[in-house]
């Protein structure tokens, strides 16, 4: 059986993704949940705590699943401790191209603080992985209800948090935007449901009812 590792975002912990890991279970997945200090670890850091986790996983192939800051980690894992089993990535609501909200914080100390050592290593390095070598399929919000809204304006549509265009991944296999809001993805079903297509074909189903237009 497949596993597929999920990896939480920033200021969470591992069970945040415990209702999105039974319904991959359900699709026959082995759900297996990954937990890091992202705020006081470095990305590099929780890169090779991750690599170690999915190293110690028995399984022939190894999907990963990251939210927000979980799917940066990812990207620096493959980057920095490429690996042999890997299956297909899922980044949902990963700011791959830049996030205002977290470049706001950044410009004064306690936003500094409240992003944590993860989060700004990705905003002070380039942008990893700039050729198709693995296949990822992206997933954005666009409902715009979210604290991010009241830190800085954020490009329209958005998931109060993330906008779309920050999401987006010129090399990704499939892009797909969802009725969610940022927080909302980890309880979505239709997301969980569009991410068990993505590991299982490549794609995600673009007919979904929740989907909206890229």
């Amino acid at each position: 059986m497949d596993a597929v590792v999920l990896v939480h975002g920033l200021w969470m912990h591992g069970w945040v993704m415990k209702w999105m890991g039974m319904r991959l279970e359900d699709c026959g997945f082995n759900a297996c949940y990954f937990s890091y200090p992202s705020m006081r670890g470095s990305l590099s850091q929780n890169a090779s705590i991750l690599a170690d986790f999915a190293k110690n996983i028995a399984a022939p192939r190894i999907h990963f699943i990251g939210h927000s800051l979980g799917g940066l980690l990812i990207l620096q894992m493959l980057h920095d401790f490429p690996q042999n089993r890997v299956g297909r990535i899922i980044l949902a609501g990963s700011p791959y191209n830049g996030c205002r909200v977290a470049t706001k914080l950044a410009g004064r100390s306690p936003g500094r603080y409240i992003l944590g050592q993860s989060m700004l290593q990705w905003l002070g390095q380039t942008p990893l992985l700039s050729s198709p070598v693995y296949d990822i399929g992206v997933i954005a919000g666009c409902k715009g209800i979210g604290g991010g809204r009241l830190i800085s304006r954020l490009a329209s549509p958005n998931d109060g948090v993330v906008a779309v265009e920050e999401t987006r991944i010129e090399f990704a296999r499939d892009q797909i935007v969802l009725d969610v809001n940022h927080s909302g993805m980890l309880l979505s079903a239709e997301l969980a449901r569009q991410a068990c297509a993505f590991l299982r074909y490549g794609y995600f189903l673009h007919n979904g009812p929740n989907r909206k237009p890229a």
